[in-house]
C-alpha cells in the first residue's frame, strides 16, 4: 500500500538512533504497516539496520532471539540436542494468516509488538514462558514475560519509546514435551484458538489458550491434570471475546475440547 504521509525514512545503527520524533514510527519487516494507511505516520526508522544476531545460545543455556530475526528464520530453527520443544516453533508459526513471503520478511519482535491476539509468536512465548528484554528511552532495560506483555487484542504493555530488543527461551522450556492444536473457522482464516502445552523435567505442566482469549491465558500444575480438573479450570476463564473470525463462546468451547486433546497427547507422552 502506498503511505502519502510518509516524509522520512532512517536507518538505526546505534541505541541514540532509536529516539523518536513526533510522527515517527519503529519498523520491523513492515507487513503491518504497509497493509493499511498510516494516516499519523510521517516517517520510519529502521530496525533492521542496528545488526541484532537472529538467534544467539548463551553459554548459561537456552535461545536469545533478536527482535528483527524473521518468523521464517525462527521456524527452520536447526535440531538441537535435548530441546524435545523444537516442533513448537514452526506449528506457532503456521499459526500465522500469512503466506511464505510474509514469513521471509515479518519479524518476531514485529508479530509480537503488534499483540494481536491470535498473533502466533505470542503463543510460541505464552507457551514456552518466554521473557522480553525491553530498552527503555533513558539507556536501561527490563525483562518481563512475553504473555504479561499483553494487554489486549492489538495493545500491549510498552511505554512509549520503549524497544523490544529480544526474545529469551528458557533452557528447561526448550527440553519439554510439547503439543499443540489450532482450529480457525475458515482454511485460510485467522486463527480463532490456539492451543497448547507442555510438561517441564520436573513433572510441572503449563496448558495455555492463546487466540481464543485478548491476552493468554495459562493454567499451571504441579504435575499434568486430569481432565475434569482442565475443563473445569478452562471453563471458568475470562476474556474470551467475539469478532469475526468466531464466536465468545464458541472460542470457550472448542478450547475445552482442544486443551484436553493437547492433554492427553501429552499424557499419552509419558
Amino acid at each position: 500500500m502506498d503511505l502519502t504521509t510518509i516524509r522520512s525514512f532512517r536507518s538505526a545503527r546505534a541505541r541514540a538512533d532509536l529516539a523518536l520524533a513526533p510522527g515517527e514510527k519503529l519498523l520491523g519487516g513492515g507487513t503491518w504497516l504497509f497493509s493499511e494507511p498510516q494516516p499519523a505516520t510521517t516517517g520510519f526508522v529502521d530496525l533492521t539496520t542496528m545488526g541484532w544476531p537472529d538467534l544467539e545460545y548463551p553459554d548459561s543455556g537456552g535461545l536469545v532471539v533478536g527482535a528483527t530475526c524473521t518468523i521464517a528464520r525462527l521456524a527452520a530453527l536447526p535440531d538441537r540436542v535435548g530441546w524435545q520443544a523444537l516442533p513448537l516453533f514452526f506449528s506457532c508459526a503456521t499459526a500465522l494468516l500469512a503466506s511464505f513471503k510474509v514469513w521471509n520478511v515479518a519479524t518476531v519482535g514485529g508479530n509480537i509488538c503488534q499483540s494481536f491476539a491470535a498473533a502466533g509468536m505470542v503463543s510460541l512465548g505464552a507457551a514456552l514462558d518466554a521473557t522480553a528484554l525491553v530498552w527503555t528511552p533513558d539507556g536501561g532495560e527490563y525483562r518481563t514475560h512475553v504473555a504479561a506483555l499483553m494487554a489486549g487484542d492489538g495493545s500491549n504493555a510498552l511505554r512509549v519509546g520503549e524497544v523490544l530488543r529480544s526474545i529469551e527461551f528458557p533452557e528447561h522450556a526448550l527440553r519439554s514435551r510439547t503439543a499443540y492444536r489450532k482450529i480457525a473457522l475458515a482454511e485460510l482464516g485467522r486463527s480463532g484458538a490456539v492451543l497448547t502445552g507442555r510438561i517441564d523435567p520436573d513433572g510441572s505442566a503449563l496448558l495455555a489458550v492463546t487466540a481464543a482469549t485478548r491476552t493468554p491465558t495459562l493454567f499451571r500444575y504441579p504435575a499434568l491434570p486430569d481432565g475434569a480438573t482442565l475443563r473445569a479450570d478452562v471453563l471458568a476463564a475470562s476474556g474470551w471475546y467475539t469478532d469475526p473470525m468466531g464466536g465468545a463462546d464458541w472460542r470457550r468451547g472448542v478450547s475445552a475440547v482442544l486443551l484436553e486433546e493437547v492433554r492427553t497427547e501429552l499424557e499419552g507422552d509419558r
